[in-house]
């Protein structure tokens, strides 16, 4: 399936491993077993609110652009948009969270039962605000983002509530994905509860951690950060990309530590326009290049990025397969305006086009 060729420099340790291109016939294989499987997202949810319009003349009040408004759109943001980019590729999902008793949380619950994501779990909390973000967009440039949000520490009752949602569902599941925006839902509390039952029932734990709520992770499947947020868990003073990646000696000293810190199976760092990098214990990174032809917008990137692996493994792949089908997807949705997802179809054809 994979042949691994073990790249080695003269004054150090093996740093990285390439694999053979995946062929289209084990993608297919991969992405065939997407219907069978079944996953739970826990964590912030938000309403994505897109304002596109024209800017034909400058404010006579401020010295700013006046935008003609031309379309709005609505999208499940956050955790909520994990929740659909699983959905678009085609397996079941069931989603966590909390909102707050006003009209752009029905607005959110609507969105995710029309994209058949289950909402049993969606807990309203009359203490809270929704959160919202509103981006204004103009010639495919974004040019002001508005955020509504009201961050609050987790409530015992609702994580009470939240936690005997999550064990009515845990046996059905294949994949649990805990994704953290750092708006209050996630807290130690809640995960430590989460992992203990993901634990005893076996299945995959996946985490998109945020670096301004650090937490303790129990010994995940796999944590995916950003290369910023890498830097910032690790410790490590932020440094610029070096190419080729394998020549990242500081990347490569933030992911061991990382390795060490959350005792994760998987490391898998997102890093723009280098594609993503894939650590493993007792083995070299794996590298694998972007595959974004053009880049419209970044939005959404991260969340089709974890849950394209962790549906991937959830589906039986191995964790290079797994990170080849994550980077050929967030490739495809940074092509896109707003908050996009893609498909099994599209995934596939990436694969035949680019490799």
């Amino acid at each position: 399936m994979w042949k691994h060729t073990i790249l080695l420099e003269p004054s150090q340790q093996e740093l990285t491993y390439k694999a053979m291109k995946m062929k289209p016939e084990r993608v297919k294989e991969i992405l065939s077993k997407f219907k069978n499987q079944k996953i739970i997202v826990i964590g912030d949810l938000m309403l994505d609110e897109f304002i596109y319009g024209r800017v034909i003349r400058i404010s006579p009040e401020a010295p700013v652009p006046v935008v003609e408004v031309t379309k709005e759109e609505r999208y499940p943001g956050g955790a909520s948009n994990v929740a659909r980019n699983l959905r678009a590729m085609g397996c079941q999902v069931d989603i966590i969270g909390q909102v707050g008793k006003d009209s752009y949380a029905s607005q959110l619950q609507e969105l995710l039962q029309a994209d058949g994501i289950g909402i049993s779990g969606v807990i309203t909390n009359p203490n809270t605000r929704t959160v919202v973000k509103t981006r204004v967009i103009a010639r495919h440039q974004q040019m002001v983002r508005v955020d509504r949000e009201y961050r609050e520490r987790l409530q015992v009752q609702i994580a009470d509530k939240a936690i005997a949602e999550f064990k009515s569902k845990i046996k059905e599941a294949h994949a649990v994905i805990i994704e953290d925006y750092g708006k209050g839902f996630v807290t130690q509390m809640l995960v430590d509860r989460v992992s203990n039952l993901v634990s005893t029932q076996k299945k995959i734990l996946a985490v998109d951690p945020n670096p301004y709520n650090p937490l303790h992770w129990h010994e995940p499947t796999v944590v995916k950060p950003n290369r910023l947020e890498a830097f910032a868990a690790s410790g490590i003073v932020y440094s610029e990309p070096v190419n080729p990646v394998e020549k990242d000696t500081a990347l490569d000293r933030v992911g061991k530590i990382l390795l060490e810190k959350w005792r994760p199976q998987h490391l898998l760092i997102t890093l723009g326009d280098q594609g993503m990098a894939l650590f493993q214990r007792n083995k070299p990174l794996y590298h694998t290049p972007t595959k974004a032809q053009e880049v419209f917008d970044v939005t959404g990137a991260g969340d089709t990025a974890i849950s394209a692996y962790t549906l991937a493994l959830s589906a039986g792949a191995t964790p290079p397969d797994a990170a080849e089908i994550a980077n050929h997807a967030a490739g495809l949705v940074v092509g896109k305006l707003g908050t996009a997802v893609t498909n099994q179809t599209e995934i596939l054809e990436s694969f035949k086009k680019n490799g």
